[in-house]
């Protein structure tokens, strides 16, 4: 409203005593609007009625127009940029405080995102050890007035693992840990062992051939599977296997245990959702089947894996 009244004063005061000066200081407020629509309509405007109001002092005022028409060429040039260069600098001062605050979110969400990744991972390798120390102990106790010796045996093996446990916390904070598949299926072993739980095995681990990241998020979703089964299935028997082709790898986690409904399936605890997004990292996914027992399916495509792992690392 206040920029339409100084038009009008411009109007008046170039026709009547050639002041077309003044149409400068219109275009320096026009430059600082801020909506793109109102600046657009303002400025067009304004160089028109600048250019009219101009032209129609030209047939009032020849002679008075004529004298300063350098100083008139400039001003009308003047109207013409000088909104223009406000609010280009107006915009660009705009999309850097845009990007500083951006910046701050960013680091921000990385801090959040290697939190949750901690977490995560002292969940997967916490876990999984002290539920074998739990279920030594259990089976010590029992042993003690029993077998004796076997008791000992398994109270070296609860002080071997908290070692084993306190490593791999020491090198999950240094950011060195990479779980090797061959030597999780040894520690599944044992602790299915201590479990009182059979044991079966299908595949060649052998034939495993893929980046470490791979490696290390295969080895961490096998290890939350088997804690799974020793927790919440009851079951007597787990069978793992393993299968690698040119298109695909499949883990299968199987157990003659209560089961998993649908229902229950969808409500995943922290230790199924971390397993679910260490799999979307490398474009991997799983799935969970409860009819007998309960089986979970991972599998990662093998030819696009080498790809997005680079995609995401180059991201992070």
């Amino acid at each position: 409203m206040w920029i339409s009244f100084e038009m009008v004063i411009n109007i008046v005061m170039t026709i009547l005593y050639g002041y077309v000066y003044l149409s400068i200081f219109t275009a320096f407020f026009i430059g600082n609007i801020r909506r793109p629509v109102g600046f657009y309509i303002m400025y067009g405007l304004h160089i028109g009625f600048t250019v009219i109001s101009t032209g129609v002092g030209f047939f009032v005022e020849l002679h008075l127009f004529l004298s300063q028409l350098p100083f008139v060429v400039l001003t009308i040039l003047a109207v013409v940029l000088l909104p223009l260069t406000i609010y280009s600098k107006n915009k660009r001062e705009n999309l850097e405080g845009q990007l500083e605050t951006a910046n701050e979110r960013i680091a921000e969400l990385i801090v959040f995102e290697e939190r949750q990744r901690i977490a995560r991972d002292l969940h997967d390798t916490l876990g999984q050890k002290l539920s074998m120390i739990g279920l030594k102990s259990d089976l010590a106790s029992r042993l003690i007035e029993r077998d004796p010796q076997q008791a000992l045996i398994e109270i070296k093996d609860i002080r071997q693992t908290a070692s084993i446990a306190l490593k791999e916390v020491r090198e999950l904070v240094s950011d060195m840990r990479t779980t090797k598949f061959e030597d999780e299926l040894m520690r599944i072993s044992q602790i299915l062992k201590a479990a009182e739980m059979e044991f079966i095995f299908e595949g060649d681990k052998e034939t495993l051939q893929v980046p470490p990241l791979v490696e290390n998020v295969l080895s961490m979703c096998l290890k939350e599977a088997v804690n799974n089964v020793i927790k919440h299935s009851g079951a007597t028997k787990c069978e793992i296997a393993f299968h690698q082709n040119f298109k695909e790898i499949y883990l299968v986690v199987r157990d003659n245990g209560q089961g998993i409904t649908k229902k229950q399936a969808w409500k995943t605890g922290n230790g199924l959702k971390g397993m679910r997004e260490r799999l979307e990292f490398i474009n991997g996914s799983f799935k969970i089947e409860g009819e007998e027992g309960t089986t979970l399916t991972v599998s990662i495509p093998v030819a696009i894996t080498h790809q997005k792992v680079k995609e995401n690392l180059k991201n992070i």
